[in-house]
């Protein structure tokens, strides 16, 4: 099918059916409903439960087409994964739909992340023409050393609702481009979004059994999939406690596993900082994507002197954030992905004002019509040891705590478990460039929001935000996907 084909389906008919695609194949019965979070009782998607077998004999389309796969030139690899990218940007209205009705995000933001997708795929499509190994010095005068990367084999991929179509795309082109086949699990929630991105890698000419999707449960596909001698690595992005999970499994067959996991984003915001421009960039981090981000800001240490003037702007930052369907005009907030994550929003905030702390923007009940819309919080009057402060919440809840001084507040940053980004607000050069190298965080931000990346730079955190060993995006996300090898060649 064309290109043009196929986006005129899309935009005539809303696509919301998700099967498993193995070698090549779209197959399995779609009978798990996925309804849209801001519209009670509209299907969304539909998608199979994949099983062990689904995930075998996607293992097994993949294990065939790795060597034809690897022996193509790079060059030709890339080209594929340009033409992909290029696929995605025609298809970006019929697709940002999609990722609103079953994740939730505004349109802008859906729109924005199906751009992104399309970005990476060509980056790392670009990447097939540049040199991935060196020539080193020899010692004997008759020897030549240079080095190559080689690709891993057949990789798991396990991504999360929240990036649907971005993740999986930063996830697979590095493994494609370094030789490797894929079979990815996509998550229950947005089957959709990972569906577009099988058909743009499929209608670019892909091999078939080079790009495998299985659909499911975590407990059942994604164990497969980690248990599975033939996968040579995983890459995973989502709750720490199922990352270190996935993390024992893959050791204890010794093979290669990649975990990006929770975070709990701090950022400190002294006297010398513009108060206004301060609670925007808290706000962009904390509201941004409904909260539902990795990155996203969670937690706030403020100086005494500017306490009050950024609190009277954080609340009106706060309120600006209107709540409401992706899909409606003016919507700057969209629904919470799902019942249990807008009740673990609910219960946060709730149980945060019954030990004491102070809501002062926000609540807690729900949407009379049963949407899943979820009003920006803002807190204070909490002791640092609060679960609100201390805890993961991937909502738009954002904690704000004083610190007496600078010293106090990086303490307060550092003093997590988690270690993913960490932001600084300030005039002053040099604690900023004493916060960057202070700070244990894998990504520092100086007067901007925690959450935002670019895709040419590395990814990843420390603590237990991260297996703190190979990153992600740019081309250090190369290094996970392949293994090297050192070569002496006499004349």
């Amino acid at each position: 099918m064309t290109s043009t084909a196929f986006e005129t389906t899309l935009t005539a008919e809303a696509t919301s059916t998700a099967q498993h695609l193995i070698n090549g194949q779209w197959l399995g019965e779609a009978t798990t409903e996925r309804m849209n979070p801001a519209r009670p009782g509209e299907l969304a998607a539909l998608s199979p439960s994949g099983t062990s077998g689904d995930v075998d004999a996607a293992i097994t389309a993949a294990a065939a087409a790795q060597p034809a796969w690897a022996a193509l030139p790079a060059p030709s690899r890339g080209a594929i994964l340009i033409a992909a990218g290029n696929l995605l940007i025609e298809r970006q209205a019929a697709i940002a739909g999609d990722l609103v009705r079953e994740e939730g995000k505004t349109l802008a933001e859906a729109k924005g992340e199906v751009k992104r997708a399309s970005d990476v795929l060509r980056f790392f499509g670009s990447l097939g023409w540049a040199a991935t190994g060196e020539v080193l010095p020899s010692g004997p005068p008759d020897t030549t050393i240079t080095t190559r990367r080689e690709a891993l084999g057949v990789v798991g991929l396990i991504t999360p609702w929240n990036f649907p179509i971005a993740i999986p795309a930063w996830k697979t082109a590095p493994a494609l481009i370094s030789g490797n086949t894929v079979v990815i699990k996509p998550a229950e929630l947005t089957p959709l979004s990972a569906t577009h991105l099988a058909r743009a890698l499929q209608d670019a000419g892909l091999p078939d059994g080079v790009f495998n999707v299985v659909h499911g449960k975590g407990r059942v596909v994604g164990d497969a999939l980690a248990r599975d001698p033939r996968i040579a690595g995983l890459s995973f992005t989502g709750s720490t406690n199922v990352g270190l999970a996935l993390q024992e499994i893959l050791n204890g067959r010794r093979a290669r596993v990649q975990l990006e996991m929770g975070g709990k984003n701090g950022v400190l915001v002294l006297d010398d900082a513009d108060p206004r421009k301060a609670a925007q960039v808290v706000a962009a981090g904390a509201f941004g994507l409904t909260g539902q981000a990795c990155t996203a800001t969670s937690r706030v240490y403020v100086t005494p002197g500017i306490r009050a003037a950024f609190l009277d702007a954080l609340v009106e930052e706060a309120a600006a954030y209107s709540t409401g369907d992706g899909l409606a005009d003016g919507t700057r907030m969209g629904a919470v992905v799902s019942r249990q994550q807008f009740e673990q929003d609910q219960a946060a905030v709730r149980t945060a004002v019954e030990r004491g702390a102070t809501l002062l923007h926000g609540q807690y009940d729900g949407d009379a019509s049963g949407a899943l819309f979820f009003p920006t919080a803002v807190l204070t009057d909490l002791p640092f040891d609060d679960a609100a402060v201390t805890e993961e919440i991937f909502g738009p809840v954002v904690a704000v705590l004083e610190v007496p001084d600078y010293e106090a507040g990086l303490a307060a940053i550092n003093d997590s478990r988690y270690g993913l980004t960490a932001g600084i607000c300030t005039d002053s050069l040099t604690l900023a460039t004493d916060f960057a190298a202070r700070a244990q965080a894998g990504v520092v931000k100086v007067n901007r929001p925690t959450a935002g990346l670019d895709l040419n730079v590395p990814f990843g955190g420390v603590k237990d935000s991260s297996t703190n060993t190979f990153r992600e995006q740019g081309r250090s996300a190369l290094e996970f996907f392949t293994w090297g090898k050192t070569v002496y060649t006499g004349v």
